[in-house]
């Protein structure tokens, strides 16, 4: 009985289709075939807190050029578009002309940093690139509270910590937000941190017997060496993928799966069959029948020779009329 009640539920949740896009998904289809992809940007004005601000900036711009080819692979892979381009130009210089402002939010929960851009700069950027919608992917920092648990799970701090945070948009020359990550139309929102800047050093406390732990910035070392740990795949074996960044990534492409090829191709697969080359084939054998019939009424064999202006006097056997067997069975 319980499980006949959680059956709508698992239907509900699990059986019907989501639209993760603003606009209704055949529409985004329409709309967006040709997809550029900015280079991607560092929000330096946004809170980041490390005391080594410019190295850190500095890293996380070499990390993203390093790794962003892979996201726009990803997005080729998916067949969704028609066309996507990783554009160029210095990111920096990108973000300056087309930023206006940005604000940190709290929906659902979820912390963010949002951001809004002019809307003339961004319709001449668009139709310079001859695009019909360009993704805009933004680093920034952000603090929030946070519980951190040790490694053996027996102590937790919690406390203001920094991160970095990973946001991005897809925009039309409208400036209309046809896609947004963070997404707000799953049925389980999650928003993953890119990094964590801050950790608390609970072998510190633990070595001076003190139930306080302080709350420290990772060294840009570590945040390097963090970066550049592979991906593993089933087996085990490292892949040249960035863990932190495929973890976003794979969260970004989770909101954009779409199937628009398949759709238009449907009635196109019904051409390949059509009943007007099918219906003349099985019309040639009835044709065959008189042919057929006289194979009984005759029984003089032995004039056939003279017979020839008869068609339809054959040996009895192979009436002539069968030469039409070959072609039905060309149907294929």
């Amino acid at each position: 009985m319980k499980r006949l009640l959680l059956l709508p539920l698992l239907v509900l949740f699990f059986g019907c289709a989501q639209n993760h896009f603003n606009v209704p998904e055949g529409n985004f289809a329409d709309r967006v075939k040709v997809l550029g992809v900015a280079p991607i940007i560092v929000d330096a004005d946004s809170d980041i807190k490390h005391p080594q601000k410019e190295q850190l900036i500095a890293l996380v711009t070499e990390m993203n050029r390093k790794y962003e080819p892979q996201f726009v692979r990803k997005l080729k892979e998916s067949g969704n578009f028609y066309s996507v381009s990783l554009l160029y130009g210095e990111p920096q210089a990108i973000f300056s002309s087309l930023h206006f402002r940005h604000e940190k939010r709290n929906d659902a929960s979820i912390e963010y940093n949002k951001y809004f851009w002019k809307n003339d700069e961004l319709r001449e950027f668009i139709g310079k690139n001859g695009l019909d919608a360009v993704m805009l992917i933004v680093v920034s920092g952000m603090s929030k509270t946070e519980k951190i648990s040790s490694s053996t799970l027996m102590t937790s701090l919690t406390s203001e910590y920094n991160y970095l945070n990973i946001s991005a948009q897809i925009l039309d020359a409208n400036g209309t937000v046809l896609w947004e990550y963070p997404n707000f139309r799953g049925r389980f929102m999650t928003y993953y941190p890119m990094i964590n800047l801050q950790y608390p050093d609970f072998s510190e406390a633990e070595a001076n017997v003190s139930e306080n732990a302080y709350v420290k910035f990772k060294t840009i070392e570590g945040i390097k060496r963090r970066f550049e740990v592979k991906r593993k795949d089933l087996l085990l074996r490292e892949t040249q993928e960035s863990e932190v960044y495929s973890r976003q990534f794979d969260e970004m492409m989770s909101f954009l799966q779409f199937e628009p090829a398949k759709e238009k191709k449907a009635p196109a697969a019904t051409v390949k069959t059509p009943a007007s080359v099918e219906q003349p084939r099985p019309a040639a054998v009835p044709a065959a029948a008189p042919a057929a019939a006289p194979v009984v009424a005759p029984p003089r064999t032995q004039e056939v020779p003279s017979g020839a202006d008869n068609p339809s006097a054959g040996d009895g056997v192979t009436p002539p009329s069968d030469d039409i067997v070959p072609a039905t069975g060309s149907t294929n």
